[in-house]
């Protein structure tokens, strides 16, 4: 028997709204129209793709914790297409609750920024301030 709580997904609109609601985000469909490519300062930092009537994120993500948030979840696997040791894969319609997926995407949206030049990164945080850029 579960736990009893109510867990919380996110759907492919969500999760769209929530990428492009983070400082000077766009979309791109470099891929074709299946698969939205989720950029800041003409980089990559999530695609999102509704297959099957399934949607799934790809997300950067530090290493170390892109295997821990894989042993954590089954709906999280590395990867598909990327390099898997820097990309996850999130299956929306899995078992990570709506929140967690909105922090992945914030950390992969902030360790993106990281790889910016200094002046980009500090013209960010200027515009937007630095808990918009760097979610706490």
């Amino acid at each position: 028997m579960g736990s009893g709580r109510l867990v919380v997904l996110m759907d492919y609109q969500q999760a769209r709204s929530h990428l492009l609601s983070l400082p000077e985000t766009w979309e791109d469909f470099p891929f074709g129209p299946d698969v939205a490519v989720i950029k800041i300062a003409n980089k990559m930092f999530a695609t999102l793709a509704l297959q099957g009537g399934a949607a799934r994120c790809n997300l950067k993500c530090d290493p170390e914790e892109a295997l821990i948030l894989r042993d954590m979840f089954n709906a999280v696997l590395p990867g598909y297409h990327m390099n898997k040791k820097h990309w996850n894969t999130v299956a929306l319609e899995g078992d990570v609750p709506g929140t967690e997926i909105a922090r992945m995407m914030d950390r992969s949206y902030g360790l993106v920024v990281r790889s910016l030049p200094k002046r980009e990164q500090e013209q960010l945080i200027k515009t937007h301030g630095k808990n918009a850029v760097f979610k706490p």
